[in-house]
């Protein structure tokens, strides 16, 4: 299959290389038994995130209809379909961190990153997340940055931290 027959010249020219790195999954799992999450995986690892044109070309490529590819990508945690940014921003709602003030911070980091929960910012820097227990209770709140830990998190040092990451 050509990447032309399925998108715009616009599309095939902008990621041409990825949608060529795609297809060399596809062929490697091509008659495998249950291709569909390994080269879900592998498209994710490409591009980023499953978007529409890349449901699309994996779904005329393994013979799948998209609904069922959309189906497994938001059904399983590990797929997103929109990019995520460089720094992935959580803070963890469990219990222990709750009550000890995690709400505020999130509240700090919708307003110094300008976005709010699950969006990603204009340059592809930050996306803020909320996730659930980190088990990290003894150091509630905190705050992730990618693999970065922050124990005993207050609001007031959510600027420093995020700082740190902008220059970086």
């Amino acid at each position: 299959m050509s990447v032309s027959s399925v998108f715009s010249a616009s599309a095939v020219t902008d990621n041409k290389e990825k949608f060529a790195k795609l297809q060399e999954v596809i062929e490697r799992y091509r008659g495998m038994e249950g291709p569909l999450v390994p080269v879900l995986h592998e498209a994710q690892e490409i591009f980023g995130a499953l978007t529409l044109d890349v449901q699309k070309y994996i779904s005329e490529a393994l013979n799948v209809p998209v609904m069922q590819i959309y189906g497994v990508a938001t059904f399983y945690s590990q797929f997103t379909l929109k990019p995520k940014g460089k720094c992935k921003v959580s803070v963890c709602m469990g219990t222990a961190c709750y009550v000890r003030g995690a709400k505020k911070i999130q509240d700090k980091l919708v307003e110094n990153l300008g976005i709010q929960v699950g969006e990603t910012d204009k340059d592809g820097k930050f996306t803020l997340e909320a996730t659930r227990c980190v088990g990290a209770c003894g150091l509630s709140p905190v705050l992730l940055v990618n693999d970065d830990v922050y124990g005993r998190t207050t609001p007031d040092i959510v600027p420093n931290i995020m700082d740190k990451y902008r220059k970086a």
